[in-house]
């Protein structure tokens, strides 16, 4: 690594430090009971010096809803090009939502919560790319179960994410080697279950 390209590494590996930091306060504390002091103190910096990577909370916010939608994405994408067969994709689209559910939970309760407090355009980028992730699913599925309506499909891999992304209540007794079979386990039923279901 050129001495050039330290301080942009850096000035990288900074942004993803307060965006945790961010995530962590606000599902603890909610978006407004969160200050812009607070996040820099987590960090170790002054408030003042988190302007100089965020113009506000709004715009910490949107990146940090807007990443998770992006990675989430383009992880199913990913998965949908390099897999063998739907029913290997299947598997690999579940555990790529069992990873995030597990091990950012933080951000599943501020997507919950806070997603009205995004400003505008970049809470259309995020539904934009959510729609885009289900699809992933949707198409996926429909391999597996030609004969089942597209709305049905769809309807089951929203309550799929309800079910895996419950974890911030559900997680915690089991340690996550345990809780990820689980959640595979059922998530797999809920599908078999739902396109079946009549």
């Amino acid at each position: 690594m050129t001495t050039a390209q330290a301080p942009t590494r850096n000035r990288g590996n900074r942004r993803a430090e307060i965006l945790a930091a961010a995530a962590s306060l606000f599902a603890a504390r909610g978006f407004h009971g969160v200050s812009i002091e607070d996040i820099g103190g987590a960090v170790g910096i002054s408030g003042p010096a988190l302007y100089r990577h965020f113009s506000g909370k709004d715009a910490l916010l949107a990146e940090m809803l807007l990443d998770i939608s992006s990675r989430l994405r383009e992880s199913a994408v990913a998965v949908a090009t390099t897999a063998r067969g739907p029913g290997e994709t299947l598997d690999a689209l579940l555990h790529v939502q069992i990873t995030f559910a597990l091990e950012q939970p933080a951000l599943i309760t501020v997507h919950d919560r806070e997603l009205g407090n995004v400003p505008e355009r970049e809470r259309r980028q995020i539904r934009r790319l959510q729609r885009l992730y289900v699809e992933e699913w949707v198409t996926v599925l429909a391999e597996l179960h030609p004969s089942c309506p597209p709305a049905r499909l769809r309807a089951a891999t929203h309550a799929i994410f309800g079910l895996l992304n419950s974890t911030p209540h559900s997680a915690g007794e089991l340690p996550p080697q345990d809780m990820r079979p689980l959640l595979h386990a059922m998530a797999r039923a809920a599908i078999e279950a739902s396109v079946n279901a009549r």
